[in-house]
């Protein structure tokens, strides 16, 4: 096996590695959204719509206290 042959079957396996990868992370938005109702595609906004007076893309219904 020469070097060239090594090196084709290398970037075969990260090219499919990578793949599976992407299809793996795509799965994971897909059922979040279903299970959990998480959509992540609001937060792609969040760069240009990043003023003080812009409107959140969650609502925090916490109150921070403090405990001393």
């Amino acid at each position: 096996m020469s070097i060239g042959e090594l090196q084709a079957y290398s970037y075969f396996a990260v090219t499919v590695l990578l793949v599976a990868l992407l299809y793996a992370y795509l799965y994971h938005l897909y059922t979040a959204k279903k299970r959990e109702g998480k959509d992540y595609e609001q937060y792609s906004s969040m760069m240009l719509n990043d003023r003080i007076d812009d409107v959140p893309v969650e609502k925090n219904d916490t109150v921070k206290t403090n405990k001393e």
